[in-house]
């Protein structure tokens, strides 16, 4: 490596052709040009003295070193953004923190922040962004949003991204929705579903992890499920079960729907698991991290296990 400074600016350049996969991809999503975005590569090249980026097709690829180099400056960058908040870390929390969000943890858990946060932070602002978790990890990725709240089933795990800090909030137990007619035996989760193996099943619109549950336990029941009907609002899926349009996952402890009739699954249980998720260089900004820190007491106030 030669010894001139590395610009930073460069090296995140680099890290978002990692992440985009192509120079005209960074340059949309940056604002430039593509003949930016290679002369900013080709100048950080010269910096490290390593070949970055080599011709692939139409496309590029990054070399062994380039890739070397993403995975260091993926570290770098996280810890310039943390050093850079460091120095305000004593400060009284203030600014606006960015949090996108599905329904139900915008409704119950994070719109009782606003009120708690403006009697003792009347500094910290919420701008709140209604997403399932596939579009809320995404614009965090993307830096559009500072928090993600999100969740998964434990029959469904999401992927662990190496580069966000998932914070658990609180589980719920899931069982299956279905119309208050229908004679569905108790027992275990897959005599149920084996009960329900000629029905049709809604699943969410926007998010794939409910279906993946759905598949899984129709699969060790030996049927394949005909997914009919998509909604990602749980008020809209539990009026579609009482139409008659199909069966579909629901967390307990949801106020009873008229016509809707829930039934626990066990053996196995289907648990569905909230977190916050943040980047890990921005967990020191005190405003984050209140604001993270508040819906952890609140999905739990006496501090033991969430469920």
């Amino acid at each position: 490596m030669n010894d001139g400074v590395m610009d930073t600016r460069r090296l995140a350049l680099l890290c978002e052709l990692t992440r985009l996969g192509s120079m005209r991809a960074v340059a949309e999503s940056l604002h430039v040009t593509t003949s930016t975005v290679s002369q900013q590569l080709a100048a950080l090249s010269k910096e490290v003295g390593q070949v970055l980026v080599e011709p692939d097709g139409r496309g590029v690829r990054l070399t062994p070193a380039g890739r070397r180099l993403a995975e260091h400056g993926a570290r770098i960058l996280d810890a310039v953004e943390a050093a850079r908040i460091d120095l305000s870390a004593g400060a009284e929390p203030n600014g606006t923190v960015r949090v996108a969000g599905y329904l139900t943890a915008v409704r119950d858990h994070l719109l009782p922040l606003v009120v708690r946060l403006a009697e003792a932070y009347p500094r910290v602002r919420l701008l709140v962004r209604e997403h399932e978790p596939p579009e809320s990890l995404a614009l965090l990725a993307d830096d559009t949003v500072d928090l993600a709240l999100t969740y998964d089933y434990n029959l469904a795990p999401a992927p662990v991204d190496p580069s966000a800090d998932a914070a658990p909030l609180w589980t719920a137990r899931c069982g299956l929705g279905v119309p208050a007619g229908l004679d569905v035996p108790a027992g275990g989760a897959v005599r149920i579903f084996t009960a329900c193996a000629g029905l049709d099943w809604i699943v969410n619109s926007r998010h794939t992890a409910d279906e993946v549950v759905v598949r899984t336990l129709s699969s060790m029941a030996g049927f394949d499920p005909r997914v009919t009907h998509r909604a990602d609002s749980l008020g809209l899926v539990e009026h579609m079960v009482a139409a008659g349009l199909g069966v579909a996952l629901l967390p307990a402890g949801r106020p009873p729907v008229p016509g809707v009739r829930f039934v626990p699954l066990d053996d196995p249980p289907v648990v569905l698991r909230a977190y916050a998720v943040a980047r890990h260089g921005r967990l020191r900004w005190p405003a984050l991290s209140l604001v993270r820190e508040l819906l952890r007491e609140q999905a739990d106030p006496a501090g033991g296990p969430r469920a």
